[in-house]
């Protein structure tokens, strides 16, 4: 597996980046890949949130950048947003669904616009989620067992940002909070577990914690008891 970026992107007609929710990160991921690409390839950004059309403007060939926005768990996950930005053309488009049919995936095409279709609910549904935990109104296995067993959810919302990342979900609010309003106010405990370096899986403790094979260990959900 190669682990140099430009050595991974030469030639390649197709780039995903697939880095942190931070504008200045994505571009710097492109300005280092996209000189080494092939002279036709799709520039795809996997962001959640952020603007296609802004982090475009960070290369010389913005109609081939496109946000293509994957979902967690990737493997079971069916869905990708196919993100427009303002100067996205119809070859760009074309090269990435089919991309995203050769690989078992339903593509759907978004205009750009925060939080894109799937990410506004997601947000929504995660930081509600927190609220009912902060508040005690079940615990945070119920809670997830509510949204798996009622409503068909592959995951429920607090496991499923202990996958994703709080310090991911909080960039995410606070970008919707500034777009979108009120509605989208980041809960006080996804700010205090993100101060406390408790990010989920990839610190060990999120919600839940997890043992050193990345398993969840039982009974180990935050209740209202302990915040």
């Amino acid at each position: 597996m190669c682990t140099v970026l430009k050595q991974g992107a030469e030639g390649a007609k197709l780039l995903v980046e697939t880095v942190s929710e931070n504008l200045a990160i994505k571009k710097a991921v492109f300005a280092e890949a996209v000189p080494v690409l092939h002279e036709a390839a799709v520039i795809a950004t996997n962001t959640s949130a952020l603007s296609v059309t802004e982090i475009a403007a960070s290369v010389v060939t913005p109609e081939r950048v496109i946000g293509m926005h994957f979902f967690n768990p990737v493997h079971k996950m069916k869905l990708v947003e196919l993100v427009l930005g303002i100067a996205t053309d119809e070859a760009t488009v074309a090269a990435s669904r089919a991309w995203c049919d050769a690989i078992g995936k339903t593509s759907i095409l978004v205009n750009e616009s925060p939080g894109l279709t799937t990410s506004r609910m997601s947000a929504m549904l995660g930081n509600e989620a927190m609220w009912m935990l902060q508040e005690g109104t079940a615990s945070a296995e119920d809670i997830d067992t509510a949204l798996r067993m009622g409503f068909n959810h592959p995951m429920g919302p607090l496991e499923l940002g202990d996958l994703t990342g709080w310090d991911t979900r909080l960039a995410v609010l606070r970008y919707l909070h500034s777009t979108l309003g009120e509605k989208f106010r980041p809960c006080p405990l996804i700010i205090k577990m993100v101060a406390a370096g408790r990010y989920g899986r990839k610190t060990g403790h999120g919600v839940y914690m997890y043992d050193d094979k990345g398993q969840r260990v039982l009974g180990s959900g935050l209740r209202a008891s302990n915040l």
